[in-house]
């Protein structure tokens, strides 16, 4: 499961990478949302990630290293929240600099 896990993650960065040196705008936007989701499925791995556990590993002892981390869904959940947020903005950005310059390459040139 790790190994295919990180294959994942390594594919959607690597595809977002390549998106991000495109000259469109649109594919830079699509490459900047898979490095997100990238990063977030790496966060959300190293956070314990177990499939079928309860929340509570061992219930005897009742110290902290009993339960299951909270904070890597949670900050994988704000991401996700804030690159919505982003990914809005960036679209809002791009129609308005389309309507403005009449491209939509990054540059604001269209090839020879």
């Amino acid at each position: 499961m790790e190994l295919v896990l990180s294959i994942s993650i390594a594919t959607l960065a690597g595809s977002g990478v390549w998106l991000l040196l495109r000259p469109r705008t649109y594919q830079v936007i699509v490459g900047l949302s898979l490095i997100s989701y990238a990063v977030n499925l790496f966060i959300f791995s190293m956070g314990r990630l177990r499939h079928d556990a309860a929340p509570v590993l061992s219930g005897q002892t009742g110290s902290l290293a009993d339960y299951a981390d909270p904070v890597p869904q949670a900050l994988v959940l704000t991401a996700i929240v804030i690159g919505f947020a982003t990914t809005a903005l960036f679209l809002v950005v791009l129609l308005a600099s389309r309507g403005l310059t009449g491209t939509d390459h990054v540059d604001g040139r269209e090839p020879e």
